[in-house]
């Protein structure tokens, strides 16, 4: 096909085969952390250090030192940041600290600090300023820290975040630089994967190049990455950490805690108070010493009679005693009285396992608790 020679007043185009080609180039701003003229989030819950970790970037970017001393930067230049809600006298400590961690001097490298009282993204004139401030710096780094702080718009519409995303994607490819846009997650999304966790519209996460999450569990920060266009690093694992004047996070040394045995399964449950009883159990007993809601209890007997490891006869539920030594659910259990611990009756009250016993027995007494009737095994 012939090549398109016809002057035309519409969008400037090229053939694929006539594009930059970058093979052999790192296409990396900070090796596994950041792309070169990428645009994305540093996202987290408030006090995990989210603007610790974008300050640490920008010292890195600023004077070519490794970024939390173990990933290096592929590319320098000057940065330039935007502290919202940080004091000014706070950003310089917070940089001073982190320059002696990477050991190089604050006043050697080109960090500009925007120093304005306000700053919206959704006003056309603050627009302007931001960007002939880009223009006579050059930065190889904006960070605006952080998003809540620079619009006034509802971050839950995507019509209102759009245009805002769309001016910083604008500003990194007119000027060939990378944007770092520090913002938070929603409560209680400890959960959901992490871009899904921020806060508002989803264009947010779709926005991102490359995307930093943070997150805290007591003293201890993971540091997990995405990226559009290049496979992520494992889980970083962080610490705040003082050496002298020095205040910055760094990769955590010391020894992992032991991760937290994950709970019994309803089934491994029910097995566990079933193998320690002397009698067959009631719905009533085995509901109270589980800890399970009633309709939970229903639906757990139900599969375990159908695969053959218990039976019900009229005073109760069994096990089926010559699937015992054998079912893995109960092998290698060990388990002391009560056999589940103080989880209680769903009242806020702790049986024992003698207490329900000694109580007067009903086979079915809480059915009207189980809710529909297709929940509940089939009586014997």
């Amino acid at each position: 096909m012939s090549d398109v020679s016809i002057k035309t007043t519409g969008l400037p185009f090229e053939r694929a085969c006539d594009l930059k080609d970058t093979a052999g180039e790192s296409p990396w701003l900070v090796e596994s952390l950041w792309g070169e003229e990428a645009v994305g989030i540093l996202g987290g819950e408030p006090k995990c250090c989210k603007s610790f970790l974008a300050l640490d970037l920008a010292v890195g970017v600023a004077s070519g030192k490794d970024c939390l001393r173990r990933f290096p930067v592929r590319r320098t230049g000057p940065v330039l940041i935007y502290p919202a809600e940080d004091a000014l006298n706070v950003v310089r400590q917070r940089l001073e600290g982190i320059c002696a961690a990477a050991q190089t001097r604050l006043e050697d490298l080109p960090l500009y600090v925007i120093t304005a009282p306000r700053l919206l993204l959704d006003l056309p004139q603050d627009r302007e300023s931001l960007r002939a401030t880009v223009a006579a710096i050059q930065p190889k780094l904006l960070i605006l820290d952080p998003f809540i702080r620079l619009h006034r718009a509802d971050e839950n519409a995507s019509k209102e975040v759009a245009p805002l995303l769309g001016y910083l994607r604008e500003l990194q490819r007119q000027f060939h630089l990378a944007v770092m846009l520090v913002h938070h997650v929603r409560k209680r999304s400890g959960k959901d994967r992490p871009g899904q966790a921020l806060r508002g519209s989803s264009d947010l996460h779709g926005w991102g190049d490359s995307n930093l999450y943070l997150r805290r569990k007591g003293l201890h920060l993971t540091l997990s990455v995405e990226h559009r266009a290049a496979a992520a690093v494992d889980d970083v694992h962080l610490e705040l950490r003082a050496e002298g004047a020095a205040l910055a996070l760094a990769p955590r040394t010391a020894h992992h805690a032991p991760e937290p045995q994950q709970p019994l399964s309803a089934s491994d449950r029910v097995l566990q108070v079933m193998s320690t009883a002397s009698a067959p159990l009631s719905t009533q007993q085995l509901r109270k010493l589980c800890g399970l809601r009633t309709a939970t209890l229903y639906e757990t007997l139900a599969s375990l009679r159908q695969a053959g490891q218990v039976t019900q006869n009229t005073t109760g539920y069994t096990l089926c005693r010559t699937d015992v030594s054998d079912s893995p659910a109960v092998m290698g259990v060990s388990c002391s009285a009560p056999p589940i611990g103080s989880t209680g009756n769903g009242n806020g009250k702790c049986t024992s396992a003698t207490e329900v016993l000694n109580q007067p027995f009903s086979l079915f007494s809480d059915e009207t608790q189980a809710g529909s009737a297709g929940t509940q095994p089939a009586q014997g």
